[in-house]
């Protein structure tokens, strides 16, 4: 019920309808009770039975009519029936028109706290799962309020109406018409409590349905590199056969719960006409009275035997909103403090002091780094795998918060200032460079969507992109595959500094990809690169020895500490890591840019020619 609360605000905007669908559903359920009592009536007052005594016996002479109150009764009975009509329309429509609307807005606020989130806890969950919780759990809520919800107030609503009715007309009746009742909700609590966890299990499994097959149809490039289309294809077998077999135990469930259903609604009609007979033969009862018990009672089969589907539908929505509830109960490890102000006029002076970092409860990923980037300076992360150069880039836009020390922005804390405005001020170029679905120019101008094309060809230009952009068939309209499959990895990668270069950042974090493509690329992307980075603070991960040597201080990074620090003509004359990486990695590239055939003024970091 708690999580079942929780969803009424969402009705709080739509507040008319809802209680216009409430009206419909009791003036509905009243007018389908009042028509037996209208049937009762006729028959009683409109068709008055004559009687004879006859040797000590009453003896059925004829039928003393009324047709004017015949006629009356019948014009009532249509009249109920059009209203009847009318309202049960109101009803599903206003029920339907209310459960879209409050889909809609879980999904958009189930999507925009998700957005919000920060990147742990994107790493933490899976994709499957936000998938399926935002499309299958909000259907599951949707049908709740939909339908199921109305139609259950509507079956209580016909109950209570009948009972008043039933007891008014003979109260013994009454209570032999109410012994399967108590069963009904007996059965029903039952198959609740069976059915819900199976619900649960059925929503997690969709989720693992979704996740394997995203998974592989994302990577389906390894999978075929590899061949591993039958294994794919059996793990994914075996997720829907547990999903198959979860649905198959919910219907077993079902397939036994309704005949029972069923049948005591059978028994009970059975019941109230035998005994209605025995008070007619005994002259409490008339039969238009016994009638409308039958009446009464056929028109609550159907009602009471959807008890357990309405009970399935509440189960799949506590189920699917406990779900959902975990997804928007989810806090943020990133949110603007009280009080944060906007970062404005920066400079680009940012400073590492005795900054730490760690996963959750993983050893520590930083420890003790301390960097001080002057404004236009080029800043180069090197070091081996795991040593954290990634984690200290992160840091910068607070996709993470350290976790000891400070990183400051002007001598501004970066905790203390909106996360918004601190990352207008960065440019991101990924080395996975991610590319939406859409148009070259939606791509380029994504952070600036009011951008114009002068602007965004200004900026394809000094990214060495627009000759590419012009040849195509569509030009800047060209529509890009996704994840920018159909465009090589040079070519996204000066889309990105493209993209970038419209935001005009003071602050610029490189993730170097130049390492993975041919000279001529990574000549144009240094280029790019060239004109990107002019009077702008800059932090490179660097793999390419054009990267590092022209860096105004090279960081040494080792298991999440500094141990060196420098240009790269000092850090050679010194004993350490860098040397080391030097001779088993990037002598080879000097030696390399010794014997270049590259054109001649071929960029650096610092536009001199190598």
């Amino acid at each position: 019920m708690r999580n079942l609360i929780r969803l009424l605000p969402y009705t709080n905007k739509y507040r008319t309808q809802f209680v216009l669908a409430w009206v419909s559903v009791f003036v509905s359920g009243a007018l389908v009770q009042f028509s037996p009592a209208l049937i009762r009536f006729a028959l009683n007052s409109g068709l008055r039975p004559v009687y004879e005594t006859v040797n000590g016996a009453a003896t059925f002479v004829r039928l003393d009519g009324n047709a004017n109150l015949l006629i009356f009764s019948a014009l009532a009975i249509v009249v109920f029936a059009i209203g009847r009509g009318l309202t049960q329309f109101s009803q599903t429509y206003l029920g339907e028109s209310l459960g879209q609307k409050i889909s809609y807005d879980i999904r958009n606020d189930v999507y925009d706290h998700i957005q919000r989130m920060s990147y742990a806890f994107h790493d933490q969950i899976e994709t499957g799962q936000i998938m399926s919780r935002t499309t299958q759990d909000v259907e599951n809520i949707r049908m709740f309020f939909a339908q199921a919800l109305f139609r259950i107030v509507y079956i209580s609503v016909l109950v209570i109406v009948s009972l008043i009715f039933m007891f008014i007309i003979n109260w013994q009746l009454a209570l032999v018409s109410m012994v399967t009742m108590p069963i009904v909700v007996w059965r029903s609590v039952v198959f609740q409590g069976n059915v819900r966890p199976i619900w649960t299990a059925i929503q997690q499994s969709l989720a693992e349905v979704t996740q394997t097959a995203d998974e592989a149809l994302t990577g389906i490039r390894v999978v075929k590199a590899f061949s591993r289309e039958d294994f794919e294809a059996e793990k994914f077998r075996v997720k829907v056969q547990a999903q198959a077999d979860l649905n198959l135990r919910q219907a077993r469930y079902m397939a036994q719960n309704q005949p029972l259903l069923q049948g005591l609604g059978m028994m009970q009609v059975s019941l109230t006409v035998g005994v209605g007979a025995l008070l007619i033969a005994r002259g409490q009862l008339t039969g238009p009275d016994v009638l409308a018990f039958a009446l009464w009672l056929n028109t609550l089969q159907l009602p009471l035997r959807t008890i357990g589907q309405l009970v399935n539908a509440a189960a799949r929505c506590v189920s699917s909103a406990e779900r959902v509830f975990e997804l928007l109960d989810a806090q943020s490890e990133v949110e603007d403090a009280p009080g944060a102000v906007e970062l404005a006029g920066v400079r680009g002076h940012v400073r590492f002091q005795d900054v730490s970092f760690g996963y959750g409860s993983a050893s520590a990923v930083l420890s003790g780094v301390d960097i001080d980037a002057q404004p236009g300076q080029v800043i180069a992360l090197l070091g081996p795998a795991g040593s954290g150069k990634s984690t200290v880039v992160n840091l910068i836009p607070r996709f993470y918060d350290v976790t000891g020390g400070s990183i400051t922005i002007d001598g501004t804390d970066i905790r203390e200032v909106t996360v918004d405005s601190l990352r207008r001020t960065i440019g991101i170029v990924q080395q996975d460079v991610f590319l939406f679905i859409g148009t070259i120019r939606a791509n380029i101008a994504y952070g600036r969507p009011d951008a114009t094309q002068e602007d965004i060809e200004r900026a394809a230009k000094a990214a060495r992109i627009h000759d590419f952009i012009v040849s195509l068939p569509a030009g800047y309209d060209e529509w890009v595959g996704e994840r920018g499959v159909t465009l090589s990895g040079g070519q996204k990668q000066r889309m990105a500094i493209a993209r970038t270069l419209l935001l005009d950042p003071r602050i610029l974090i490189f993730d170097d990809s130049t390492a993975s493509v041919d000279s001529q690329t990574e000549f144009l992307i240094l280029q790019a690169l060239q004109e990107l980075m002019k009077g702008r603070t800059t932090f490179v991960i660097a793999q390419r020895l054009r990267t590092v040597m022209r860096a105004d201080e090279i960081v040494v990074l080792e298991r999440g500490r500094v141990v060196q620090r420098g240009t790269h003509q000092q850090l050679l004359n010194e004993e350490g890591l860098y040397r080391a990486i030097f001779d088993l990695e990037l002598k080879d590239q000097e030696e390399a840019l010794g014997r270049s055939t590259a054109p001649v003024g071929a960029p650096t970091l610092a536009g001199e020619a190598d």
